[in-house]
């Protein structure tokens, strides 16, 4: 805690102080930049299409190749993060993501691309649940929810903001050079961890009263690791204790939080996949003008982290998704009528709704999931990046089948139906 010569702390957005601000800043860089990697991507599939000879929607396995990686193992990082530390991993795989990232800019064929987003998406698959993990050990529950959503915008910005430069940088210079842009911030992003410390991961920083949240007796680690297993424990596989820890979680009390985020990265982020093709193929944008049109996702996610803080406040965190799905039908809706004219206009809006819907209902769950093991924080945010990532990459699967069945109108009136029922299904939350 950063104090006055008063003795008052100095707080800014969200109730932080500076120094906390600055640890969620840097976080959210590097959230920022795995969530760019991926999602610069969608814009660019008519080019990297073209240059490979394949169909568009052939190329569509370009997403899934990344995000189910990078949602399988989010639990996995998140749990290895609680045992060896959170900003040690998290330099490990950022380092990993600027390779791969590399590696993708330069491979020859289709099957090899999918083959450097598998690796790319491996280690990136931590980045944001172990950075999650991290900003709860630095603030107190109170500010939990403003921290994440502050966190998520920065993150999530980067994923609407990097289909406009992805975009712009496809036809100008190529999508190769755009791999190559992306993995320079993501060198970027490894050298400002350096400037972090590990946290002491306490479950609950001071809340500026001079009191820890921490319950009595709790452990402090002062190097960010937990203190040893019992004897029981040890004696078990370490992969079992992993495995029934984290299918103990996700299908516990809090399951109806796990499933909503397998179907929030399902819905969400299988039609925002999607968008860039049916901007190129029905709306007839270039790249630059289909990735101009899907930043209002990143603004929306940005200015809709600050918003969620302030609604959570009033209507409550359960009280937040319900609009963030809202707003995930209506920008749907939007589509269905962008599908039906041939205008790109109301996808402009869809994007928008889609971002402002999106940042509202993914953070709110994180929030929500940190109270099914105060113990594992690190796992249970992980699941969350599980449930929602590789329902993203199924999402982009089943989008592709879909699209390739029925066309468009009918890929955008299927998302809208599953959104719907995820409205009615999220009454079964408490938070």
């Amino acid at each position: 805690m950063e104090h006055g010569t008063d003795g008052t702390s100095h707080r800014t957005a969200a109730g932080l102080t500076p120094t906390q601000l600055r640890v969620v800043a840097t976080l959210g860089f590097c959230g920022l930049v795995s969530a760019a990697d991926n999602w610069f991507v969608s814009p660019a599939l008519p080019a990297i299409a073209q240059t490979l000879s394949v169909a568009p929607v052939a190329a569509t396995v370009i997403l899934t190749a990344y995000m189910l990686p990078y949602g399988t193992l989010q639990p996995v990082c998140g749990s290895i993060a609680d045992r060896i530390g959170r900003l040690r991993l998290l330099r490990i795989i950022v380092a990993g993501l600027c390779a791969g990232t590399f590696l993708c800019a330069i491979v020859p064929s289709l099957p090899l691309l999918v083959v450097a987003r598998i690796v790319t998406g491996c280690f990136a698959a931590g980045i944001i649940a172990v950075s999650q993990a991290f900003v709860s050990d630095v603030v107190s529950p109170g500010q939990r929810g403003g921290a994440v959503g502050i966190l998520m915008g920065i993150t999530f910005t980067g994923q609407g903001l990097s289909a406009g430069l992805g975009g712009i940088l496809t036809d100008v210079v190529g999508w190769r050079a755009a791999f190559a842009t992306f993995g320079v911030l993501a060198a970027v992003a490894w050298l400002g961890l350096l400037g972090l410390r590990e946290p002491s991961r306490r479950a609950a920083a001071d809340d500026g009263s001079g009191r820890s949240s921490v319950a009595s007796g709790a452990s402090q680690f002062g190097n960010g690791c937990p203190p040893a297993a019992s004897g029981s424990v040890r004696a078990d596989n370490p992969v079992a204790v992993f495995l029934r820890s984290a299918v103990h979680i996700f299908l516990g009390t809090h399951r109806a939080v796990y499933l909503l985020a397998c179907s929030t990265g399902l819905l969400f982020l299988g039609v925002y996949g999607l968008m860039g093709t049916f901007l190129n193929q029905v709306c007839g944008l270039t790249s630059t003008q289909a990735g101009l049109v899907m930043m209002f996702y990143g603004i929306c996610c940005l200015f809709g982290g600050s918003a969620a803080g302030k609604l959570g406040a009033r209507r409550g965190v359960v009280g937040v998704i319900r609009i963030g799905e809202l707003s995930g039908v209506l920008a749907v809706c939007a589509l269905m009528i962008s599908a039906v004219t041939g205008s790109w206009i109301p996808a402009l809006a869809a994007a928008a709704l889609l971002g402002f819907g999106y940042i509202s209902v993914q953070p709110s769950l994180v929030t929500l999931s940190m109270d099914a093991d105060q113990s594992q924080v690190g796992l249970c945010t992980g699941l969350i990046g599980f449930g929602v990532f590789a329902g993203g990459g199924v999402g982009s699967a089943l989008g592709g089948a879909v699209l390739t069945a029925g066309g468009y109108l009918a890929l955008w009136v299927v998302a809208a139906a599953g959104l719907l029922l995820q409205f009615f299904a999220s009454t079964r939350l408490k938070g």
